[in-house]
């Protein structure tokens, strides 16, 4: 993630669900220093450096972005189980600072999933995916949370 949680709401709500998340995978949040230079162009090209940087070269990437597409959550939970039963041992999540993704960044990844139409503040998006994240393993454990 681009920029360290805002205090309050966002942060405690994200915080548990990635805690409930441990129960079925390992879970480890990096932070990145978000940008602030003068326009939203050099914010997302000075953030590319730092996010491709960041992404290891193992395993898959799924970077969240308005221009990605629009998935159930039952289909996010399946292209997860897809790539365990694949053998993939790690997955990094990308989501970028207030001004979005660069191209570069939207070509690393094997998926580029956008949570919505709608927009969504950018911390905001930190809570609703880790939500999303824990409803897809929960979908892949059979727990009932997803009805």
């Amino acid at each position: 993630m681009v920029g360290r949680t805002e205090r309050g709401f966002v942060a405690e709500g994200t915080a548990h669900y990635l805690d409930r998340l441990t129960h079925w995978a390992k879970v480890e949040e990096v932070v990145l220093p978000k940008s602030v230079r003068a326009t939203a162009e050099e914010q997302r090209n000075e953030e590319e450096k730092t996010l491709l940087k960041a992404i290891s070269n193992g395993g898959r990437v799924v970077v969240l972005d308005e221009k990605g597409a629009a998935v159930s959550s039952s289909e996010f939970s399946k292209k997860l189980g897809a790539w365990r039963d694949q053998g993939v041992r790690d997955t990094t999540f990308v989501i970028g600072g207030a001004y979005g993704m660069t191209e570069s960044v939207r070509k690393r990844a094997d998926l580029v999933l956008s949570l919505s139409p709608m927009t969504f503040p950018h911390q905001l998006v930190r809570l609703l995916f880790a939500e999303q994240l824990y409803r897809a393993y929960s979908l892949l454990q059979g727990s009932g949370y997803h009805h």
